[in-house]
């Protein structure tokens, strides 16, 4: 787990770019306090940030490694962690050990080496052995090639620019922003960019706000040579197909859930250092933790709360710990703490998450750090076994499918006509609508009569099917709840989830890892029929039964609740009422919004007229966006990370 920055020059690389690469390298700090390495040719420059978690004293980056007649061919810069590193080294020996004579073929006991050596053996094709989340860079010294790859689900962030002075890419588009002049390219905003954001709550992948900076994709590498554009090809897709299991009972099918999972765990606790857990109320986490705790008796667990009854998950948390026999930290959280945390947290993001679970994820996280140097978390579980309540929708909404389409349209109009917070309005309009129409993931904050009020440049064609309607068309023919799934995974897990996982992580210089986002997890999971998933009573109907014997009682069948949050009632209240109206007076975003009726929104949720509460929190973390990154207006105070390499 490190920072990256790299920048493939389209001539040659002058001193000037080489200091203005290391110099950007400072606003990745927090994500690898413990060692800083950097290395250049006349064509690329490397910069690194270090967390050490595998090989400590060793597997320095940038690292080294080549076949016998060029053991410094290749030249890799890797964020992330590949958790079968120890089984793909045993292969690559018994294949082809015998090349090196009596010189050995790794000099170190990390990941790196097994990378590259794949890479060199295998090719492209070796990214697709990777079992793991990671960012890659590979440059061969050689043909002059770069590979930048990326994990299948998106963990691992890795962003991309490129202008008529080379290519730059990154962990943190922070790096990016400062290299923009030196790549001959402006800081534009993407006004698209902002109503998408505006709309889902987070920035969709392959965008950023800013209009010139890039993702590279989850499941995608991209390959590219001086002077030219990267070619992304995209590697992996996720699929829900339903095949048989291994033995044809139920009970062998939940037999094998458990087992991969136990196995993706065991494999996730892979470490140098004391690796711990994220613990809230809910199944996956426990999950998580209870298998976790087999391989580490002393396993440290973490959750954060609020005070505010109805919105911890604390007592559950430790109640399940004392059941699994962990040591548990609670960190409580204040309104205090929250409003003063947010301009930090804005910083550490790149691009604005309109999620306020962000906020107590950082502090378990800073508390964590305290402890440990890596955690486990439930992330990806909802998504893969289908834990959102809202996939249940199709369920509902089976009467209205043996509907003629206009008597389905006419429920629509009808709809239109009811009062809002009427019995009944929204299921006759979400029952009116195909699911490409109702469904564009978890985020679901303004509709379009509230965009058109708030936005100053409302495009209707930019709104969520804009998103949507490419992935939908990779899913026609699946059943509803296995489309909703796939959608989610290219929409709310990796621009949502996955980012306020990595970057609240890593702003605490904590590494986070996720064992439900595992390829042979995700192989298991796509097998699981829809009925297997969603039941009346319940959501991750096979995962539940798989967990009977691992998830103490008191968990195994609560509802989700995740990190609430009690948003709502600060913002009608003293907690954060004052401090919003602040925020919303002092943006200099009049061109984006219409600032009046923000405010507006604000006081009538203030009256009771209506929980605006999560559309006030999108427009409000956006501004504070605004005034770090385009006003120069908020400067955060980011402290120098200054954390034990061992822990």
């Amino acid at each position: 787990m490190c920072g990256l920055l790299g920048f493939l020059s389209a001539d040659v690389a002058t001193d000037e770019v080489v200091n203005q690469v290391y110099e950007a390298l400072q606003c990745s700090r927090h994500r690898g306090p413990d060692e800083r390495g950097t290395w250049h040719d006349d064509h690329i420059i490397y910069g690194f940030n270090r967390l050490s978690i595998v090989d400590i004293d060793h597997s320095h980056q940038p690292l080294f490694w080549g076949p016998a007649d060029n053991p410094r061919r290749y030249v890799l810069l890797f964020n992330g962690e590949v958790y079968n590193y120890l089984e793909l080294r045993e292969q690559l020996l018994a294949a082809h050990g015998a090349e090196f004579g009596d010189e050995p073929m790794f000099h170190t006991e990390g990941e790196g080496e097994a990378i590259l050596a794949s890479y060199h053996y295998s090719g492209l094709d070796a990214i697709g052995t990777f079992r793991g989340m990671f960012a890659i860079a590979i440059w061969d010294t050689e043909t002059k090639d770069l590979v930048l790859a990326r994990d299948r689900f998106g963990i691992k962030p890795l962003f991309l620019a490129t202008g008529p002075n080379g290519t730059a890419f990154a962990n943190e588009k922070k790096n990016i922003l400062e290299l923009l002049p030196a790549l001959g390219l402006s800081d534009e905003l993407d006004v698209r960019a902002v109503e998408h954001y505006t709309v889902l709550q987070y920035v969709p992948e392959p965008e950023t706000l800013h209009k010139n900076i890039t993702r590279l994709e989850s499941g995608c590498y991209a390959t590219l040579r001086a002077g030219e554009r990267p070619k992304v090809t995209r590697y992996f897709e996720p699929k829900f197909r339903i095949r048989p299991f291994a033995a044809g009972s139920e009970e062998a099918r939940y037999r094998e859930i458990a087992a991969v999972l136990e196995d993706s765990v065991a494999k996730h606790m892979r470490a140098d250092v004391t690796v711990g857990s994220f613990l809230s109320g809910g199944i996956d986490s426990t999950a998580v933790a209870a298998l976790a705790i087999r391989h580490n008796p002393n396993l440290l667990t973490f959750t954060s709360a609020f005070e505010r009854e109805g919105y911890s998950e604390a007592d559950v948390a430790a109640e399940t710990a004392a059941a699994i026999g962990a040591k548990h930290y609670i960190r409580m959280v204040s309104p205090e703490d929250y409003a003063a945390a947010i301009p930090e947290i804005v910083w550490y993001l790149d691009d604005p998450v309109a999620d306020p679970a962000l906020v107590p994820l950082y502090f378990v996280a800073q508390e964590a750090r305290k402890h440990v140097k890596v955690v486990l978390s439930g992330e990806g579980a909802d998504e893969l076994f289908g834990g959102y309540t809202i996939y249940r929708e199709p369920l509902s909404l089976k009467p209205f499918e043996y509907l003629p389409k206009p008597v389905r349209r006419l429920a629509g109009k009808i709809s239109d006509r009811i009062p809002e917070g009427k019995r009944g309005k929204s299921l006759l309009h979400r029952g009116s609508l195909t699911l490409e129409e109702r469904y564009y993931g978890n985020a679901r904050s303004f509709n379009d009569a509230q965009l058109r009020a708030v936005l100053r440049d409302f495009r209707p064609e930019w709104g969520a099917a804009d998103v949507t309607a490419p992935i939908y068309a990779r899913s026609r023919g699946w059943d509803p709840v296995a489309r909703m799934q796939h959608l989610d995974l290219f929409t709310w897990l990796r621009g949502d989830i996955l980012v306020k996982a990595d970057k609240m992580t890593m702003a605490n210089s904590l590494e986070l890892r996720v064992p439900f986002l595992d390829l042979e997890v995700f192989e298991i999971a796509e097998r699981i029929p829809f009925d297997q998933k969603i039941t009346p009573e319940t959501t991750k109907y096979a995962l539940r039964r798989a967990l009977e014997t691992i998830v103490p009682p008191h968990v195994l069948h609560r509802p989700k609740l995740g990190f609430p949050v009690p948003l709502r009632h600060w913002l009608r209240g003293p907690e954060l009422y004052d401090w919003a109206a602040t925020q919303i007076a002092e943006s200099q975003t009049d061109h984006l919004l219409n600032k009046q009726a923000v405010k507006a929104m604000l006081d009538a949720h203030r009256r009771g007229e209506g929980d605006h509460s999560r559309r006030i929190w999108t427009v409000l973390i956006f501004m504070i966006w605004h005034g770090i990154f385009v006003e120069d207006r908020i400067k955060p105070e980011i402290a120098q990370p200054t954390y034990p390499v061992r822990l």
